[in-house]
C-alpha cells in the first residue's frame, strides 16, 4: 500500500516532468493538439504534435539531407489509433505484460497500452518523436513509457545491446510499419529475436500489399491468430478501416500451415 505522502510526491514528480517536457517541446517545435476518438472503447485522447511550421521545417531538412529520415511520425496514423483501441478493448491480455512497440510515433498506442496496465518500451528512429511520445503518454495515461531509439530495419549495435538487456518481450506491437518489400525480412528477423516463444505479435495495417506479403510469410512458417477490422473516424468525417492481427507462433514445429482466410475480415 502506498502512503498518502508518497503517492502525492509521485504525482508531483509526474506533473513536474510533464511540465518540463511541455515547455521544451513548445520552445523547440511549437505544440499543437488533435482529439483522437477510439470507437471500440469510447475513449478520447488528446495527442500533442509539432506545429505545422516545425513539421515543414523537418521535412525540408530531410529532403536536403539523404541521411535524415522523413518525419512521417508527425501525424496521427489510423493504424496507431486502431491498435490503441484494440489495446483497451483487450486490456486483460496486456495488463502486467512487458510490451515492445516498434515505430511508436506520437504515442497513441503507447498511451493506450500503458493505460491497459502494460509496461511499454516504445521504439522509434526519431529522438524527437520519442520526446512527444513521453509527453503524450504522461498526458493521456498518467505514466511515461520507456523509450528506445531504434531503426528496426537496421538496428545499431547500441540499440541491439539495449534490446538484449530488456530480454525478450511477451508482446510486440507494430502499427503500419510495412511500406516496401524490403521491410518484410528485417521485421521478421527482429520479431524472431525479441518475441518470447509463446508471445504474441500485434500488427495493425490498412491493407498495404507489403503487409499482406508479411502475413503470408508468417502463415508459411505456421503462425496463426485472429484479426479484427477497426473503424477509425477521421477529423473530416471519413472512416478508415484498419486490420488488427493478434498472432502467435505455432506451438509445435509441425503445426499445419494455414491460409490467411481467417486473418483478413
Amino acid at each position: 500500500m502506498i502512503a498518502g505522502g508518497d503517492c502525492l510526491a509521485s504525482i508531483t514528480r509526474l506533473e513536474r516532468r510533464s511540465a518540463m517536457l511541455r515547455d521544451h517541446l513548445t520552445q523547440q517545435y511549437g505544440l499543437e493538439q488533435v482529439s483522437v476518438r477510439l470507437s471500440l472503447s469510447g475513449q478520447h485522447y488528446t495527442i500533442h504534435l509539432p506545429s505545422k511550421d516545425a513539421v515543414d521545417r523537418m521535412f525540408t531538412e530531410a529532403s536536403a539531407n539523404p541521411q535524415l529520415a522523413k518525419p512521417f511520425w508527425t501525424r496521427v496514423w489510423a493504424s496507431g489509433v486502431a491498435m490503441a483501441d484494440m489495446a483497451l478493448a483487450r486490456q486483460s491480455e496486456l495488463a502486467g505484460q512487458r510490451v515492445l512497440e516498434l515505430g511508436s510515433g506520437l504515442g497513441v498506442t503507447a498511451a493506450a497500452a500503458t493505460a491497459a496496465g502494460a509496461t511499454v518500451v516504445a521504439a522509434d528512429y526519431s529522438e524527437v518523436a520519442l520526446s512527444f511520445l513521453r509527453y503524450n503518454t504522461l498526458a493521456n495515461a498518467g505514466a511515461s513509457a520507456r523509450t528506445l531509439k531504434l531503426d528496426w530495419r537496421s538496428p545499431s549495435t547500441q540499440a541491439r545491446n539495449r534490446l538484449d538487456a530488456y530480454h525478450a518481450f511477451p508482446v510486440v506491437m507494430a502499427a503500419d510499419v510495412l511500406y516496401e518489400g524490403r521491410d518484410v525480412v528485417p521485421l521478421m528477423q527482429l520479431i524472431d529475436q525479441v518475441l518470447t516463444p509463446d508471445g504474441t505479435l500485434w500488427l495493425a495495417e490498412p491493407g498495404r500489399a507489403t503487409a499482406q506479403r508479411f502475413l503470408y510469410r508468417l502463415a508459411e512458417d505456421g503462425w496463426r491468430g485472429v484479426s479484427e477490422v477497426v473503424a477509425v473516424p477521421g477529423e473530416d468525417g471519413a472512416v478508415d478501416h484498419v486490420h488488427v492481427h493478434v498472432l502467435r507462433r505455432p506451438a509445435t514445429s509441425d503445426w499445419l500451415r494455414t491460409s490467411l482466410g481467417g486473418w483478413r475480415m
